[in-house]
């Protein structure tokens, strides 16, 4: 299991020197991907009607191609990794120039993690229809796997419109795309689509139950299991080493791929901090190594 992070975007700041000092310590201490959350717009609480979310206009969240671009150039070895980018609120064509430049610029350590969002304010702000979210965002994968891999592209869906055009330049090799969200529908997609899964919750039954729903979707599919990705996290806040072996170990027992620890909220409030933080998570959960 690859051991990650996320990084700490309400707490990081916007000093590019700390950004800078963040991506090389976690190439340094180890970290095999890091991972980027993803809201365009927050609501502010005192609009009309009010606001209740889990994120509104006073946390800030970096542009993850933006920011991941930088990160590129300073790093040689960590994968970056959206979790999760909401996909259906973008312009499909734009996103595929993003990610492919991405993919080249940081010699293909980029996994496009997608979803659907709950936040009907962006959608609302950047003129997409809430409502067909989950259909579009199907489409999407569709149109942005033919503009990587097609010179010329022609295609003609309910949500998209290409007369023979394409990108240039495209990625020297496919882009995986990984599927956030829990719900039925989704898990059918991420299973018939994607090439790996972002939990949302914990190694518990639900998170079980998703993953034998994901198998048994790509097994009526005809897809392997193998090379299908699970990507789980962790929780620097309230843990202890023990408590993270245990929660590391019952995500192996369900098969996952990947782990990222998540520093922020837990009183880090410098770099350092939020290095040491995850170094002390490695340290506890890393499997030893034999000879």
């Amino acid at each position: 299991m690859k051991l990650g992070i996320v990084f700490p975007h309400h707490e990081i700041g916007t000093d590019p020197g700390a950004i800078k000092a963040y991506a090389i310590g976690a190439e340094e201490l180890g970290a095999d991907h890091m991972l980027i959350y993803d809201h365009v717009l927050g609501a502010d609480p005192n609009r009309p009607g009010g606001w209740r979310g889990p994120y509104d206009k006073d946390v800030a969240f970096h542009e993850p191609f933006t920011v991941f671009s930088f990160m590129a150039a300073l790093t040689t070895r960590i994968e970056f990794a959206t979790c999760v980018l909401i996909l259906p609120q973008r312009q499909t064509a734009l996103v595929a120039k993003q990610a492919a430049e991405l993919a080249i610029l940081s010699g293909n350590r980029f996994r496009l993690g997608i979803g659907t969002g709950w936040n009907e304010v962006e959608y609302e702000a950047l003129a997409v229809p809430f409502a067909a979210r989950g259909r579009r965002q199907t489409e999407q994968v569709h149109v942005l796997r033919q503009l990587w891999s097609s010179e010329s592209l022609t295609y003609a869906g309910e949500y998209h419109r290409i007369t023979q055009a394409g990108i240039l330049p495209r990625p020297r090799q496919d882009i995986p795309i990984w599927f956030g969200g829990i719900a039925p529908a989704l898990l059918k997609r991420c299973a018939t689509l994607g090439d790996g899964w972002f939990p949302l919750g914990g190694p518990n039954e639900a998170s079980a139950n998703a993953l034998r729903q994901i198998k048994s979707h790509r097994e009526a599919a005809g897809l392997p299991w193998r090379g299908f990705g699970v990507q789980a996290q962790a929780q620097y806040r309230g843990g202890n080493p023990d408590r993270w072996r245990i929660h590391a170990s019952r995500w192996r027992d369900l098969g996952c791929t990947h782990l990222a620890i998540a520093t922020h909220n837990a009183g880090n409030g410098t770099v350092d901090a939020h290095l040491a933080a995850a170094g002390e998570f490695f340290e506890a959960v890393r499997e030893p190594t034999t000879a």
